[in-house]
């Protein structure tokens, strides 16, 4: 596949960018800038200028067997068409929430090889705090012919796999939801608590709420992943519900420089399923 060369401005974007370095690139015709709030009246209130809307739900497939499993690549086609993203486009994404459906977007796009890309670190509410403009008026995308295709598989995991690798010392779990989910005490699924030997860390506590949301320091979580077993010569998969919450985890550990992948059924594939072995 044809991989044209960025420019020398947006080449320079790090995976976690900074409201001021973002504000200095705002002009870059080859940025891409992506809202994906939880509340969709966030985007109407103020947005970064030139950012356009995104819905998180259409990040997901949405039907069985998997609901929570990414679109087929004709569905991503024509998504990223539609919002206008071409080969060589750099695409900084961020919400309202702290990064859940903002990383989901990025892992889509390191799904299906697309790695351009960066997050505003602490979305609408850094950019805010820090006092940059914003817009209150929608950014129509510019259409492009974009195709899809899964050219990163190992992205993600399916549950099939994590099964055969429950023994593997090698091979560690990051459960992105509550405490109460993680011991089985709250959920909606058929079967409740957590995959054998998974380790929780609240996809939350990887936020710093005293710098409006923007991930905690990396040398921090680190020694306390660690000391919960994850440790940065495993294969880490990681979940929540649905693969929104660990996404951002998913995110985390890419910006720690972890080797980790995102499990896209998660919990709702798991604790759904009658094959899959479950502790509390």
């Amino acid at each position: 596949m044809n991989t044209p060369q960025q420019s020398s401005e947006t080449n320079q974007l790090p995976l976690i960018v900074e409201p001021e370095t973002l504000h200095a690139h705002l002009d870059d015709p080859q940025l891409l800038i992506v809202d994906v709030p939880k509340d969709p009246g966030s985007y109407s209130r103020g947005h970064v200028p030139g950012a356009v809307f995104l819905e998180g739900r259409r990040l997901m497939h949405g039907h069985a067997p998997i609901p929570s499993d990414a679109p087929d690549v004709e569905t991503l086609s024509a998504l990223f068409s539609a919002l206008g993203l071409t080969r060589d486009t750099h695409v900084v994404a961020y919400d309202d929430e702290g990064g859940g459906f903002a990383a989901r977007l990025l892992w889509t796009l390191e799904l299906i090889g697309h790695t351009r890309y960066s997050y505003l670190n602490g979305g609408i509410h850094a950019w805010r705090a820090d006092g940059f403009e914003q817009s209150t008026e929608p950014t129509a995308p510019t259409p492009s012919n974009y195709r899809a295709d899964i050219l990163h598989p190992d992205t993600r995991i399916t549950g099939d796999e994590i099964k055969e690798r429950l023994d593997d010392r090698d091979f560690a779990i990051w459960d992105a939801r509550s405490p109460a989910e993680y011991n089985g005490e709250k959920g909606n699924n058929k079967h409740l608590g957590h995959i054998p030997g998974a380790v929780n860390m609240e996809w939350v506590n990887a936020m710093d709420p005293a710098r409006d949301l923007r991930m905690r320091g990396y040398a921090e979580m680190i020694t306390e992943l660690e000391a919960m077993g994850i440790t940065p010569d495993m294969e880490i998969a990681t979940h929540c519900q649905g693969h929104h919450r660990s996404a951002f985890t998913w995110l985390v550990g890419r910006a720690l420089g972890l080797n980790i992948r995102g499990y896209a059924g998660s919990w709702g594939e798991w604790g759904n399923r009658d094959d899959t072995p479950i502790e509390t």
